[in-house]
């Protein structure tokens, strides 16, 4: 498993088990997503909007090309 830092403006795909302990999607970054290089998928998500803990056991993977 490759353990990337969560930062900046990236897309990920967060895994779909991991979906419901997440906020839920604001418009803005709904909005956002459409702009990214890769194909937006249900489980899409910018890394900069995800709030974690200590405590969180999140699994992404990223998209093969970012911008």
């Amino acid at each position: 498993m490759r353990r990337v830092p969560l930062m900046r403006h990236l897309s990920r795909f967060v895994a779909e088990s991991d979906l419901d302990g997440l906020d839920p999607m604001s418009e803005m970054e709904d909005e956002m997503l459409w702009g990214t290089t890769e194909d937006r998928e249900d489980n899409s998500r910018l890394s900069c909007q995800l709030k974690i803990t200590d405590d969180t056991d999140l699994h992404v993977t990223t998209p093969e090309t970012q911008v």
